[in-house]
């Protein structure tokens, strides 16, 4: 949770919120990664793209 804070504590501190939408798409991006490595779910996800 540190590293959370810190960011954030960094985007306000530089104004750069617009980085905030393409972190959290990055983040969401890494867990779709994770779960489709090896589960019932990796053909499912694999349609999408």
């Amino acid at each position: 949770m540190g590293f959370i804070a810190e960011l954030w504590a960094f985007l306000r501190a530089r104004k750069k919120y617009w980085l905030l939408p393409i972190i959290v798409m990055m983040v969401v991006f890494g867990g779709l990664v994770v779960l489709s490595q090896g589960s019932a779910v990796a053909p499912f996800i694999y349609t999408i793209f």
